[in-house]
């Protein structure tokens, strides 16, 4: 029997049906710690492979595609959709699926927008959160954010959606050892339909008023950030948040910048299996 058998007993793929999302699991046969990995706008569930033989060797793993991304494909010319697009309803769409699987408790591992999603979720469900990793934290939105999303917003409509995606990607990874980051993401990126791209937009006039009601409060979660010392864009706030919560921890990785679990993925598994194991 081969080790990663030893270690997965069974591995369920579930398809989108109706309004479920894509998600797979990998069932431990020893185990009953859940963990569950919420993907960035623009990506999907494969921005994890360098997770996936790592975390499954001692948890249960969820993998899920938010609405729209991977094989969560929703109705590209149903323009209505597009007012049903808000955090509270895409947090509802990933308790649907521990829902569904009847999955009482996890910790949820997200990485830059998913963090967000993340955070809401532990706002609305404290009691189905056991922790949150949360890398490359979007937890505030500086004058630069703010003039990328006014330009996006400006141009949106009369150029190709992967122009500005390639904008955001390059503006927030713009190093060369962001290199594997960027093409990543941009690949995934193109699998999007441009609707979907303008759904997930609308959401940006969200995202403010929805980090300054998450900063008045902690939620007493135990909860480690994990940073790239060149994420410019969101480290400034989370440091700042860090000291002010007494659950949350940050995890500081150097020379590495906004996705933190395809740059430095061996240090970021390690870590945070760490993490997850211990008793919180």
């Amino acid at each position: 029997m081969s080790k990663d058998l030893i270690h997965c007993a069974a591995i369920v793929n579930y398809h989108r049906q109706n309004t479920m999302l894509s998600y797979t699991t990998y069932i431990h046969e020893n185990s009953d710690i859940w963990v569950t990995f919420v993907h960035g706008a623009g990506g999907s569930s494969s921005v994890w492979f360098k997770q996936v033989r790592a975390f499954k060797k001692h948890f249960n793993v969820l993998l899920l595609d938010l609405r729209g991304h991977g094989d969560s494909k929703t109705d590209r010319d149903n323009d209505n959709i597009i007012d049903q697009y808000t955090f509270d309803s895409l947090t509802n769409d990933i308790i649907e699926v521990i829902d569904h699987e009847k999955i009482e408790r996890a910790h949820f591992i997200g990485i830059s927008l998913g963090t967000i999603l993340i955070r809401n979720l532990a706002e609305k469900f404290p009691e189905r959160v056991e922790s949150m990793v949360l890398g490359g934290a979007v937890m505030n939105l500086n004058y630069r954010w703010k003039l990328l999303v006014g330009i996006g917003r400006t141009f949106k409509s009369i150029v190709p959606h992967l122009w500005i995606y390639r904008m955001f990607f390059y503006a927030i990874m713009p190093y060369s050892n962001h290199r594997e980051s960027r093409k990543l993401l941009i690949q995934e990126a193109k699998k999007l339909y441009k609707s979907e791209f303008l759904r997930w937009f609308k959401l940006s006039s969200e995202v403010n008023p929805l980090l300054k009601f998450f900063n008045k409060e902690d939620l007493k979660i135990p909860t480690l950030y994990v940073m790239g010392g060149e994420d410019y864009l969101f480290l400034p706030a989370v440091k700042k948040l860090v000291q002010k919560s007494a659950s949350a921890s940050l995890l500081l990785i150097e020379h590495c910048g906004h996705v933190v679990n395809v740059e430095e993925s061996q240090l970021f598994n390690n870590l945070v299996i760490g993490y997850v194991s211990e008793p919180q």
